[in-house]
């Protein structure tokens, strides 16, 4: 089983968290959230991301940040080098459930579904008619709707 590591910027880690347990409750061990609080050195942080990484005592993490290029991102970069984790960066809700749903497989293939899920869950949805179906014209009247 992969352990599932959301280091993003306060408050959002423990808010993704908090959804993913929603779903998934049973899932608590293998997925940890650290906020990356403003003001607080970027070591600092990795000190506390290297502890939760300890703490779920899992072969292999993969990690998931908001932003690339931001300290979140660059904490978790430091973090998985050397270690048998992966790092995917732009994470939102349908990724981690996706993610959360498959942690039993291969971190390789646990990337796809990740990366599957992110994208899949990106939809534009109509607001007029259910489904996008044409409406009929107000002014057009059945002739089932008159009163006799």
């Amino acid at each position: 089983m992969n352990g599932i590591l959301i280091l993003a910027h306060a408050p959002l880690a423990s808010a993704l968290r908090q959804c993913v347990l929603h779903v998934f409750p049973d899932s608590a061990d293998a997925v940890a959230a650290l906020d990356v609080q403003p003001n607080v050195p970027p070591e600092e942080s990795l000190a506390q991301a290297q502890v939760l990484m300890r703490q779920m005592h899992l072969p292999q993490t993969l990690v998931v940040t908001d932003v690339f290029g931001a300290t979140p991102c660059n904490v978790a970069q430091k973090l998985i080098d050397g270690i048998n984790s992966k790092l995917i960066t732009g994470v939102n809700l349908p990724m981690l459930l996706r993610t959360v749903s498959y942690r039993h497989e291969a971190l390789d293939a646990l990337i796809s579904r990740a990366m599957i899920g992110a994208t899949q869950g990106v939809i534009q949805v109509a607001v007029t008619a259910p489904q996008n179906q044409a409406r009929r014209a107000t002014h057009d009247q059945d002739h089932r709707d008159h009163q006799q």
